[in-house]
């Protein structure tokens, strides 16, 4: 890497986003709880999200008081430097709520608009994936030991791909995602619903999965993990020609990517 500034970045996404993931697994108290609801009743905040977004927030200004933030429990600073943090204190709340182990901490860095760093942290994997715009994705830890690039998997027919997706959170926007569902699953290998968009996306960069796809995410949810997945081969987007963004979300290997997109705007599975 030849860009100091890329490296910096880098540097300072893995630095916290793996203090953010040790607070998380380590400082999960045994009596965890709702400290607040979002979307809907089902939609909740607890006090570790809360705790993981001041750290980070809090690291980020210390090494880097210029940049803006955008994060997911409130934090909102818009920056003079051209960078800006976009960060997921912990993304999976329900699973980490209930003792599952898919969540992640997710942190990004664009600059004027463009992602250029994107680090996941997964910590009861012991895995970390990150990438650099033009540098390849990368994952250390767990199964990947000291490290090892990433490349999604060659594309099967859609009918043998494992793809994931996940469901909103209100009441009338998850029914129409189990509609799409119900038709998807008859034409794919199956589908997983992890529960935790930057897991997914890693995924698919990994060659875990195939393809994911899912409606309603926001920026702080695939900032980092969108970077991952392209960096690994995989294509990513929302409706044909569009990026991915909150109206839906597409990535898959390249041969996967596009009969699944297409199905997708056949069933209407995004919103405006």
């Amino acid at each position: 890497m030849t860009d100091p500034l890329l490296s910096e970045l880098l540097d300072l996404a893995l630095d916290v986003a793996g203090r953010a993931g040790a607070l998380l697994r380590d400082g999960r108290p045994a009596d965890l709880g709702v400290a607040a609801t979002k979307s809907s009743p089902v939609d909740v905040v607890t006090e570790m999200d809360i705790a993981a977004e001041k750290l980070i927030t809090g690291f980020l200004a210390e090494h880097r008081p210029n940049d803006g933030v955008l994060g997911e429990e409130g934090a909102s600073s818009e920056g003079s430097s051209g960078i800006r943090w976009v960060i997921d204190p912990l993304d999976g709340t329900v699973n980490y709520l209930y003792g599952l182990p898919t969540w992640a901490v997710s942190v990004a860095a664009e600059r004027e608009g463009e992602r250029i760093v994107g680090v996941v942290e997964v910590p009861m994997r012991g895995e970390t994936y990150h990438a650099v715009l033009g540098g390849g994705a990368h994952a250390k830890g767990g199964a990947y030991g000291e490290g090892a690039r990433l490349r999604c998997r060659p594309a099967p027919p859609l009918d043998q791909a494992l793809v994931s997706t996940g469901f909103n959170y209100v009441a009338d926007v998850r029914a129409h995602q189990a509609d799409v569902a119900r038709v998807l699953i008859p034409r794919l290998r199956d589908i997983r619903r992890g529960g935790s968009a930057a897991i997914d996306l890693c995924d698919v960069a990994a060659g875990r999965l195939d393809g994911y796809y899912e409606r309603g995410l926001h920026p702080w949810d695939l900032a980092a993990g969108d970077l991952i997945a392209r960096e690994a081969g995989a294509l990513t987007g929302s409706r044909p020609g569009l990026p991915a963004d909150g109206g839906l979300t597409v990535a898959a290997a390249p041969g996967v990517f596009e009969p699944l997109q297409a199905l997708l705007e056949e069933l209407g599975a995004w919103h405006d």
